[in-house]
């Protein structure tokens, strides 16, 4: 058996040299250690697919650039991720910010046009820049099929110095799937369109047959779920129908005892065929915000 050793922190200590430590301590801080070094072997498997879900509010959460970083370094082949994220995305690649906010009177937002997720705010006009941007645009998407060619499109007519998740999959082709996008400022603007009478082709089924096929093509594969969610079980339905995860990191703060998919084990997925017997997993119980840059800042 390994040793428990206390954790030595020191002035000048980087944070790579921190999460190392913490691997060798105990509880959540062995968590994060653990995970590091997963995704190390992960990332540096020549053969491995790297599945990336992203649930939850980590654009107004401030950890967009991680994942920017993360894409643009090819660690990761797919993203999946909720019509939530890519509507504070677009946003904020529309000129728009996010801003913190301590202390709160909900009432006194509303009235001066404010939205809170949490301990940050949001403008509401954002709304109106989203939906000039899809009314300017809709000609480019209409003959559009798929959910991941209408979000590559939306990169694609972003400019080329903007900072975001949609920009940086369409540069280095990794496609975005987004099966929840309806739920989302991105889904209303795209439902005002079709309420004024203009049509669309977008399917909401087909992007289901291209994640299962690159699962199936992918000989090894490594998943990494922040938050759960749709994004989570999106990745997991196309490796239970081709084949299972070879690595699987879950950063969540949910419990199991509800029996939902945030909450669930990666251990679990063995069950339905989406996790290898002889996977290396880690569940993170953690704060994204704060298990993410830890665990990934050897690679950024």
């Amino acid at each position: 058996m390994e040793k428990v050793i206390p954790i030595k922190v020191s002035k000048d200590m980087k944070v790579k040299d921190l999460v190392d430590a913490m691997a060798k301590t105990g509880f959540g801080a062995r968590k994060i250690g653990l995970a590091a070094k997963i995704a190390e072997e992960m990332f540096s498997d020549k053969e491995c697919k790297v599945f990336l879900g992203v649930a939850g509010a980590m654009v107004p959460g401030g950890m967009k650039q991680l994942i920017i970083d993360l894409i643009n370094k090819k660690y990761i082949n797919v993203l999946v991720t909720t019509g939530a994220n890519l509507t504070h995305d677009l946003a904020e690649s529309l000129g728009h910010n996010h801003y913190h906010c301590d202390t709160w009177n909900d009432e006194k937002f509303n009235k001066e046009g404010y939205d809170r997720i949490y301990n940050v705010l949001m403008k509401n006009d954002v709304y109106g820049d989203l939906e000039n941007f899809f009314s300017l645009n809709w000609d480019l998407f209409k003959d559009i099929t798929k959910i991941k060619d209408l979000l590559s499109k939306i990169g694609e007519l972003l400019p080329d110095n903007s900072n975001s998740i949609l920009k940086a999959c369409y540069k280095n082709n990794v496609p975005i799937y987004c099966p929840s996008l309806a739920d989302s400022g991105i889904g209303l603007m795209i439902w005002g369109r079709l309420a004024a009478g203009k049509t669309i082709k977008v399917g909401a089924f087909e992007d289901m047959n291209d994640i299962i096929d690159f699962s199936w093509v992918s000989k090894r594969k490594g998943v990494i779920y922040i938050g759960g969610g749709v994004p989570k079980n999106f990745i997991q339905q196309s490796l239970q129908f081709s084949t299972a995860a070879n690595y699987g990191i879950q950063i969540t703060t949910d419990s199991p005892a509800g029996g939902g998919s945030s909450g669930a084990p990666l251990v679990e997925g063995k069950s339905w065929g989406k996790l290898e017997h002889d996977a290396e997993y880690v569940d993170v119980l953690c704060d994204a915000t704060i298990a993410l840059p830890l665990i990934f800042s050897r690679f950024l």
